[in-house]
């Protein structure tokens, strides 16, 4: 039952969501063996001066024994 959580800058068209949440759910059955059904993908769009108090800070720093891929760019100020 993995549900996977994508924030990203606003901006991005539904097609490129959707197709985001394909791939996503194509690399979860592929690599976890999940069946489709069990999948759910939300995508949560953030206006990029609300990145570090919405994103950064609560998702990335304060959590980040359950980073698997970290950033590569500076903490938001």
């Amino acid at each position: 039952m993995p549900h996977i959580v994508v924030k990203m800058f606003a901006g991005r068209s539904d097609a490129d969501k959707a197709r985001l949440a394909d791939a996503l759910s194509r690399a979860v059955i592929e690599t976890l063996g999940s069946t489709d059904k069990s999948i759910s993908v939300g995508i949560e769009d953030i206006k990029p001066e609300n990145w570090g108090a919405e994103v950064y800070r609560p998702d990335i720093a304060a959590k980040l024994d359950t980073i698997f891929k970290a950033p590569g760019y500076d903490p938001p100020a």
